[in-house]
């Protein structure tokens, strides 16, 4: 049974294989992503967190997900070109994943059976749906994608405090 996030293993925006035992003992922010949503300006807000707090020991992830309206249609290097380009993202971006249905990633299926969203629902409803995890891999929170990542600043500050 898996336990916490630390159990996935991943693959990068290059195709590399991660494992997220790279994350222990950080807080993650791990964000389905995409280049063509009307939330995508939030990559601005994404990386404006990770800059802040990286050094305190504090991780944005971007999964890019095509499943919302084909808001994510290029491929692994369009996108990278587009997130370094437009929003000088900085912050680790992984390969495109579904993050719902048969196909959805089983780091997605753990974080959405870990963290409910309204009304009790798991799937994901939408692009930069947001899920904070603490220092022991545990999802603490799940934020609308409407919800701006500069509104997550003190739920971030104090996770990064708990010890």
């Amino acid at each position: 049974m898996t336990k916490s996030i630390y159990d996935f293993k991943v693959n990068d925006i290059d195709q590399n294989d991660v494992s997220l035992l790279e994350y222990k003992n950080k807080v993650v922010l791990i964000v389905n992503v995409a280049s063509e949503c009307g939330f995508t300006p939030q990559y601005d807000g994404l990386e404006k967190l990770y800059g802040k707090y990286k050094v305190q020991g504090f991780a944005v992830l971007g999964f890019p997900c095509n499943q919302f309206g084909g808001q994510e249609p290029g491929d692994e290097s369009e996108i990278k070109i587009f997130c370094q380009g437009k929003y000088n993202v900085s912050f680790p971006l992984f390969s495109k994943i579904e993050v719902n249905g048969p196909n959805a990633d089983p780091l997605f299926e753990f974080l959405r059976s870990s963290a409910k969203g309204i009304l009790g629902t798991t799937a994901i409803k939408w692009n930069f749906t947001k899920f904070l995890v603490g220092r022991d891999g545990m999802v603490l929170e799940r934020y609308a994608p409407t919800t701006k990542p500069e509104a997550l600043e003190a739920d971030i500050e104090k996770a990064l405090n708990k010890k």
